[in-house]
């Protein structure tokens, strides 16, 4: 192997060394397969994100696939869907983790596997293991055989929670973002031109992550500046003056505590460089109001403040006042700490004042308007308490391992959603087979087909 490929890190090359026993195969395979096996479907995939195969047409329609496929690409994000028939070409116990193997890029993999129903995988930099099982088994649950509702339920979701982008292989050109058929055709030219192409594949996820983390933290100021001077407005109603009647160095204290909190916020947001930097933001707002809460019984004479988190349903609430119990749509109920006037709403049987966030789909409360927001909500809600309070809506899932910290066996500079990485990912996010209800089981997407 030449000394510049040996140079190369560890996902790198190990692309490399797919795309050249890619260029083997090319080289000496038929032009054709007769019949639909994984290696007609990986060829399918790399070109776009969904394939019906010939023997289960009747599963899904040629017209609703290229729709579910536009869905897909509309939505730039690295989510694959196949429709297969149940036959001895597709083991049940591996398939996910081959076909995974010979696309050999990252992202979401579903796959409908005629009588034995569906089942799905992601590689964890795209979607944690927690996210992935979880959306597979309520889709299994909720659809059952209807496969053109299961499957566009399952995307809908996954468009919305993957991270990373679309492959350029589906733009149908080999330019200067992908890497053409010809190109991998000759195995010595891919030996000629692998590192450079190797080292341009990494400029362009260096490119394509920094890309996505300016969008997101664009959207992040908008929410987090909106707190900013909501807190500010309270810092006004309160209207304390440290010289006033009364005024002691407790409240002077927490009056100083509140100002800092307000002047660190600001100058911390202004510095943002990504998105893992508004935590410490919201971390600072959350004191803030803790201080100014304290401050106001003191001035009052009320028993002070407990330490608790912010109302869950929008932390400009303030601290919480006590634990309610709450229920997302179509979930189970779960005790979440409140302000006094959600927990009264709740106990009325009306719904609380949540904290809206404009998405692509509408207004929907945060906890449904994706992932980027999840260094936000976990600068309020330390600790990963989201995870709990939040276990079946979409930055629960997220949050089970958190969105604003890396959690990719590759670490950060590794290929991200979209990428071509090979055979280059951890086994066991593709691991279990087909069947059952979903959840708890011990393979991925929730046990057996």
């Amino acid at each position: 192997m030449p000394a510049t490929l040996r140079a190369l890190p560890r996902p790198l090359l190990a692309l490399f060394v797919t795309l050249f026993a890619w260029a083997a195969v090319a080289g000496s395979a038929p032009a054709a397969h007769a019949a639909t096996n994984l290696d007609t479907v990986a060829e399918a995939l790399r070109k776009s994100p969904v394939y019906v195969a010939p023997e289960a047409s009747g599963q899904l329609s040629a017209a609703d696939a290229e729709a579910l496929a536009k869905k897909i690409k509309d939505a730039d994000k690295p989510v694959f869907v196949a429709v297969l028939p149940e036959s001895a070409a597709f083991p049940k116990k591996t398939m996910l983790q081959d076909l995974r193997t010979k696309v050999g890029i990252t992202g979401v993999y579903a796959v409908y596997l005629g009588g034995s129903g569906f089942n799905a995988g992601a590689d964890r930099k795209v979607m944690p293991r927690n996210a992935i099982d979880n959306l597979a088994g309520s889709i299994k649950r909720s659809y059952g055989g209807d496969t053109k509702a299961l499957l566009n339920s399952f995307v809908d979701q996954a468009d919305q929670q993957a991270k990373g982008s679309a492959p350029a292989s589906w733009g149908g050109g080999s330019g200067d973002d992908g890497i053409g058929t010809a190109g991998l055709v000759t195995g010595g030219a891919v030996v000629v031109t692998g590192g450079a192409g190797a080292f341009a594949l990494y400029r362009r996820s260096r490119k394509k992550r920094e890309e996505r983390e300016r969008a997101e933290l664009q959207a992040l100021r908008v929410v987090v500046d909106e707190d900013i001077t909501a807190f500010g407005e309270e810092l006004d109603r309160l209207d304390f003056t440290p010289s006033e009647p009364g005024a002691d160095d407790p409240m002077r204290e927490d009056y100083t505590r509140a100002l800092d909190a307000y002047e660190a916020a600001k100058a911390m947001m202004d510095a943002a460089a990504k998105p893992q930097d508004v935590r410490p933001v919201t971390e600072a707002l959350d004191n803030g109001r803790f201080a100014l809460a304290t401050l106001a019984a003191r001035r009052t004479g009320a028993p002070l403040p407990e330490r608790r988190m912010p109302c869950f349903f929008d932390p400009r609430h303030g601290p919480s006042a006590t634990d309610a119990q709450w229920a997302p749509p179509g979930g189970a109920a779960r005790t979440v700490p409140a302000c006094a006037a959600d927990a009264a709403r709740l106990a009325d049987g009306e719904e609380p004042m949540s904290r809206m966030i404009q998405t692509a789909h509408g207004p929907q409360p945060y906890w449904n308007a994706g992932p980027a927001y999840a260094p936000w909500a976990g600068g309020y809600f330390a600790g990963g308490i989201l995870t709990g309070l939040l276990v079946g809506t979409m930055l629960g899932s997220m949050m089970s391992t958190p969105a604003y910290a890396d959690s990719s066996p590759l670490g950060g500079d590794g290929p991200e959603g979209g990428d071509v990485s090979g055979a280059d990912f951890n086994p066991g996010d593709f691991s279990g087979g087909f069947g059952g209800d979903g959840g708890g089981g011990d393979g991925f997407g929730g046990g057996d087909w």
